[in-house]
């Protein structure tokens, strides 16, 4: 009997450990990889990064994609060419959508001065969010 209880007691330890394994810190559990033909969703938090979400936005209006394919190994090429011929600013950071870890980024994308606080937090935020993502996941930028 003790045996039995002891055994029951070691499967649930094991499970706990293997959950909390796999939970990470946000409370969600990692992504899954998604199939070629699905879109992940981003909800973009507007509030906390309103410089950048009115940028994206205004630059989807504009015509460019709402979709980032991620990209990571082209990010520091796509950052040169869109940035190319674009003056730096003092007090600005210049804020590209498509973003260079998109392969929609690069040469032509929609450039925006905006505070250097916004910017990168929000690219922190963005970073944080798809780092469990592989590239070639295909990500859906929505607004709250």
């Amino acid at each position: 009997m003790k045996l039995r209880k002891l055994i029951g007691s070691l499967i649930i330890v094991a499970l706990l450990a293997l959950g909390s394994y796999w939970y990470e810190e946000d409370g969600q559990f990692p992504p899954s990889s998604p199939s070629d033909s699905e879109i992940v969703q981003l909800v973009f938090p507007s509030d906390r990064y309103p410089e950048t979400a009115k940028h994206i936005q205004d630059a989807i209006a504009k015509g460019e994609s709402a979709i980032c394919t991620i990209d990571r190994e082209q990010a520091e090429n796509n950052r040169r060419l869109s940035l190319k011929g674009v003056p730096t600013k003092k007090g600005y950071d210049r804020d590209e959508w498509p973003m260079a870890m998109c392969k929609e980024g690069g040469e032509g994308a929609d450039i925006e001065y905006i505070s250097p606080s916004d910017n990168r937090g929000a690219g922190s935020w963005v970073g944080n969010q798809l780092e469990g993502y592989a590239d070639g996941v295909r990500v859906e930028f929505m607004f709250q």
